[in-house]
């Protein structure tokens, strides 16, 4: 791994650093407010849309798989032609293709949308964590600050359901996504004053064929884990999986021969680097199913308004803003080993809870359950996004930051299209009651969002047998998800602590 040049101590010095951090904060609170409104919007979308269960899913995939497939050459980009300047016409992109998304047409023309805001994001989470990395070279100065990063991302995520579920009472579905546009205005007028730029001094060239064969890899091997979770074996998914690998197989093998390589693959040999990407991975992979559906479980199975579902999923938010704040105390007070491992097996046990949920479970015992899922993530993240930043030469920042986030969008693309389809497949199971026609039972079947629509124009015998039946089975496909990712977190703690154990 290549040595870091002498760091220049006056950014740490310069008295704008904390105002280019407030920037930062909120270049990250279009990402987080882009996650959380979908999961709010997605009964109301499904309604007026009528997408398809297959078509669904892609709204939720395609964001997250066009991200994680461009992140690694975004990263490398912005450390090439200045993190600052990317960052800024990210933000500017993402910005229009949220205005596409809130007056999306038809299912087809909003996962075009969410494509485009793929293409978008993939520029600005690996830019804020680089400028972040670049503005603050002391390291207890960096804790904080990537603390600081973080609890906006989580804020960002607590708040907009709030905002998200009153709107979503009072305009169309797709006012949410507007909330995105006033954010990165404010970032792109504050940001070009603010923030400084930075780049790699001695970048080489931007290599297109390993741009090329990252993206392809990576889009290749996750829609095919997504083919062979949603349809099973079929031949797109059988000759995608193998490309995608010999692409990634390739993509290694040329950065490893390039004297400007995209990203120094020689940083995995750095133990920690290592386990904190693939802890990541881990934890998000199991995480990705509650986060998904369970917006849907309040409004759909327990008869929330979307505002009302908002607040109730406000305590893992809260928590894990706070907890963020708090992690630097808690790292120098123990480890960074004690503090990750710690608080991915503090998530794992949290997500007991809603392995054994059913339709009438009380809000209170997921209350709590939230909240100590927000208390470990907040932990977790912030502390691993520390490491990451301290285990690299700062030339390398903006690449290292985008393997992180390529682990994490990876990671809920995989959860979202297993888990998802794990879910979706058990609800598909429910046994419709006599009487119900042939055509609702079919809608029924499509998603729970097509049940409760069904269910209004049938008598109430049968819409009540209708949609008791298809909350149950929602509810058992949830639960079974939930399960799976405690034990995926768990597996997550385990690789920290053994990778981490030197830290």
């Amino acid at each position: 791994m290549s040595t870091a040049p002498p760091l220049d101590h006056r950014a740490e010095r310069a008295p704008g650093r904390w105002a280019a951090l407030a920037v930062l904060s909120s270049a990250v609170l279009v990402v987080a407010v882009n996650g959380t409104v979908l999961s709010l919007a997605t009964p109301f979308l499904s309604e007026a849309l009528r997408p398809t269960a297959t078509q669904l899913l892609w709204i939720g995939d395609v964001y997250a798989f066009v991200l994680a497939g461009l992140l690694v050459s975004m990263g490398s980009l912005g450390d090439r032609i200045g993190r600052k300047k990317l960052l800024l016409i990210g933000t500017s992109a993402f910005g229009l293709a949220s205005l596409l998304i809130a007056y999306a047409p038809t299912a087809e023309a909003l996962i075009a949308g969410r494509a485009v805001q793929g293409i978008a994001g993939a520029t600005l989470m690996p830019s804020t964590l680089a400028l972040v990395r670049t503005t603050f070279t002391d390291p207890r100065e960096r804790t904080t600050a990537v603390g600081v990063w973080g609890a906006a991302l989580s804020g960002g995520a607590a708040a907009s359901p709030l905002l998200g579920g009153w709107l979503l009472e009072h305009f169309w579905w797709g006012s949410v996504f507007l909330i995105n546009v006033p954010i990165a205005v404010l970032v792109v007028v504050f940001g070009v004053k603010l923030l400084p730029e930075s780049k790699n001094p001695a970048p080489g060239p931007w290599d297109v064929p390993s741009v090329l064969l990252s993206t392809v890899g990576v889009v290749a091997v996750v829609y095919a884990i997504k083919e062979f979770a949603v349809h099973g074996a079929r031949l797109d998914a059988v000759l995608a999986l193998p490309a995608g690998l010999l692409a990634v197989a390739l993509f290694v093998r040329r950065q490893l021969t390039l004297p400007s390589p995209l990203i120094d693959v020689r940083l995995f040999r750095d133990r920690a680097f290592t386990g904190v990407v693939g802890a990541n991975l881990l934890s998000i992979f199991g995480l990705a199913g509650l986060i998904y559906f369970l917006s849907q479980f309040f409004q759909l199975v327990k008869g929330y308004g979307p505002l009302h579902a908002g607040v109730a999923e406000m305590p893992a938010m809260l928590a894990s803003a706070v907890t963020g704040l708090l992690t630097g105390l808690v790292v120098r007070r123990t480890s960074v080993r004690v503090a990750i491992s710690g608080g991915l097996a503090l998530t794992a046990a949290a997500m007991l809870v809603p392995a054994f949920v059913t339709p009438d479970t009380g809000y209170p015992l997921l209350g709590v359950s939230l909240f100590l899922v927000g208390t470990g993530t907040g932990l977790t993240f912030t502390a691993a996004g520390s490491v990451i930043l301290s285990a690299v030469p700062e030339e390398q920042a903006g690449a290292a930051s985008a393997v992180s986030e390529t682990a994490y969008e990876l990671g809920l693309a995989l959860g979202i299209a297993v888990l998802g389809s794990l879910v979706m497949g058990v609800y598909r199971g429910f046994t419709v009651p006599a009487g119900v026609p042939a055509e609702a039972a079919e809608v029924a079947a499509g998603s729970l969002g097509g049940a409760a629509h069904v269910a209004a124009s049938l008598p109430a015998d049968q819409a009540a047998g209708l949609l008791t039946a298809a909350r149950a089975a929602f509810t058992d496909g949830l639960a079974i998800a939930s399960g799976i990712g405690a034990a995926l977190l768990l597996a997550a703690a385990v690789v920290a602590s053994v990778m981490l154990k030197r830290r």
